[in-house]
């Protein structure tokens, strides 16, 4: 029990510590999860011993997260996807498996080479679907084909486990370890086999969609929240058991029996409960990954497996490159498909192992293979940096090589510089009010999404003069800057404080510390992005709380007044007196905390709330 709980504790801790440095440096946490096993695992600090058991029982976490998946695809919606699942789907994997099968035909004999090629055509579903969530792609459309693509691997999982003893060429092992320590339905006859796999499935059926919503209808009506989280794992490791015994997936099951569960009433709360629970058993599970690297095999055949690493990239993402192409799908979208599917998958681990014990493929192969599977998955992370990368540069690139529009300039004596979440809403309150500003943005697309809307927007970079010249600005009397970032803030401050500085110049500043740098600059007229819709919620949440709608309106006003009074005073001790900051900070507070207070108690006229529903006309109104 102690050994369990001193393993736990440094997987936990190498997680804690190895996230947040990988985060700090852009890394994601897969990537995290994956430095942190190695570190921690035999060639590294050598924290942990038994790996492989670990990596067993984390691969529970990959169960969880295709249980989450299944409830977020409705049958209907499913159905609606069938043919990126079978065709995309269909057609990568078997363009994988024929392209790795007829390199390895060249070294190995047919029925090793099949089964490579077929094992090596799968994925890895916890490494692309962890990512594409943390990067708000899974609703994308690149997102959804590379989804369909996984959940179609999964599928062919089943397949290959029925096939893959076909291809024999050594004497068989027996200890696989997909084998159900429960029941082994291998010691029946063939067709007791099909029943019992048919019952299985139409039991994870039946039970999702008939007898499982009067269950937890039963335990929600306790309104004791652990027993709704035990039934729900209950459910899982059920399923799990269930799927093992007769040789099928345990993440397909998983899967299938959330897509049955989408249309319940739990659904959101299966979701919520399960989710902390799935994300820490995949954290150890990529953990575990990093620390299966076998070293001392790869330096002694290092050539060989970065060679068989590299291929396995190589051909699958030529692989994924010909399926975007004959699916239309646009070149990013197809870069993307490439950079997400090219690695080897967790279910590589399994159908090796698999493959081993019923004389597949022999022992020494499985071993080189597993550690190219496994670098693979490593440089997952990293090919997705790279993209992000070169996709970013190639965009800036573009922008830089895309001449500014032509503005039209009819005197207007207003520029607006900046048209995302703030200019907008901005530049629609300055239109109402009759007055037209000549609005510059620097994203492109931005800019044809507004146009689409019916708003003059020009695209340029504003910080160049000769845009600048060609807006109007000598003849214009005020320039709004909505421009998020600071750096092209600042330097357009600056362009104009030494061009045109007869400008009057209002500013937005992200945050307190952002408009002390611009009060730097010598601007008066800074406003902090935020700021206003805060005092706005803020008075809501006075009149829901049951103030008089003029109180909590007077008190905003008077919140807002000396807060805005306080600004220059506080920039001056923060620059002056830095270290005593935070004292002057805290005393402001308590005198404007004090002065509201003041207010409150204060007699009020009836004039004050001529306005409010305690006017006669409002009253008589209701």
């Amino acid at each position: 029990m102690e050994i369990i709980l001193v393993q736990l504790f440094v997987f936990l801790v190498s997680a804690a510590v190895a996230v947040p440095i990988a985060k700090k440096f852009g890394l994601g946490s897969v990537l995290g999860y994956l430095i942190a096993g190695i570190v921690i695992g035999p060639f590294g600090l050598s924290l942990i011993s038994d790996v492989e058991t670990v990596m067993h029982f984390t691969e529970f976490g990959v169960v969880m997260m295709l249980f989450l998946v299944g409830l977020e695809l409705k049958p209907s919606l499913l159905w609606e996807m069938r043919i990126p699942i079978l065709g995309m789907g269909g057609l990568q994997v078997a363009l994988t498996s024929i392209f790795i099968c007829s390199l390895a035909f060249l070294f190995l004999p047919w029925q090793q080479a099949l089964a490579v090629g077929l094992i090596l055509s799968l994925s890895s579903t916890a490494i692309v679907l962890q990512t594409l969530q943390e990067k708000s792609l899974m609703n994308t459309g690149p997102g959804k084909s590379i989804f369909s693509i996984l959940l179609f691997q999964d599928l062919a999982v089943i397949p290959m486990l029925a096939f893959l003893p076909l291809l024999t060429t050594a004497a068989i092992h027996s200890d696989g370890h997909l084998e159900s320590t429960l029941f082994n339905i291998s010691s029946l006859p063939t067709y007791l086999q099909l029943i019992a796999t048919l019952l299985a499935i139409f039991s994870v059926f039946f039970l999702g969609k008939f007898a499982s919503r009067p269950i937890f209808r039963a335990i929600a009506a306790t309104r004791v929240r652990e027993i709704f989280i035990a039934a729900a794992l209950a459910l899982i490791v059920g399923i799990y058991l269930l799927m093992t015994a007769v040789g099928l997936s345990p993440a397909l099951g998983a899967f299938l029996a959330g897509v049955v569960l989408a249309d319940s009433e739990y659904r959101h709360e299966l979701e919520s409960d399960i989710e902390p629970f799935k994300g820490l058993l995949l954290g150890i599970f990529f953990i575990s990954i990093g620390a299966s690297l076998n070293f001392i095999l790869i330096g002694k055949q290092f050539m060989l497996i970065v060679g068989l690493t590299m291929g396995l990239i190589g051909l699958k993402g030529l692989a994924l490159l010909i399926t975007g192409l004959i699916f239309k799908m646009e070149k990013k979208e197809r870069s993307l498909l490439t950079v997400s599917l090219a690695q080897g998958g967790e279910f590589a681990f399994v159908l090796f192992q698999f493959a081993k014990t019923n004389g597949v493929l022999p022992q020494s192969l499985v071993e080189t293979l597993i550690s190219a599977v496994a670098i693979s998955m490593f440089l997952t992370p990293l090919l997705f940096q790279a993209y992000e990368k070169l996709e970013k540069n190639k965009q800036k690139e573009e922008e830089d090589q895309r001449d500014s529009d032509s503005i039209e300039n009819h005197g207007q004596k207003v520029i607006l510089a900046g048209f995302s979440r703030l200019g907008t809403d901005l530049g629609r309150f300055l239109l109402s009010a009759g007055i037209k500003p000549i609005i510059i943005d620097h994203d492109a697309s931005n800019v044809e999404v507004l146009r689409k809307f019916g708003f003059e927007v020009y695209y340029g970079d504003v910080t160049r003069l000769d845009l600048l010249a060609s807006a109007g600005a000598a003849e214009a009397k005020l320039l709004i800057i909505t421009i998020s970032n600071l750096d092209s803030s600042r330097k357009l401050i600056e362009l104009v404080k030494k061009h045109y500085p007869h400008l009057e110049v209002i500013v937005n500043a992200y945050d307190r510390s952002t408009a002390y740098e611009l009060m730097d600059l010598g601007m008066d007229h800074v406003r902090r992005e935020t700021f206003g819709s805060a005092l706005t919620l803020g008075q809501d949440a006075l009149q829901i709380l049951g103030f008089d709608p003029y109180d909590a309106y007077r008190m905003m006003r008077i919140f807002r007044k000396n807060d805005l009074d306080m600004m220059p005073i506080l920039y001056k001790k923060h620059r002056a007196d830095e270290e005593n900051y935070i004292s002057h900070y805290q005393q402001q507070t308590i005198d404007l905390e004090e002065l509201m207070a003041l207010d409150m108690s204060s007699d009020k006229v009836c004039l004050d709330k001529a306005w409010s529903r305690k006017n006669p006309q409002t009253q008589k109104d209701n």
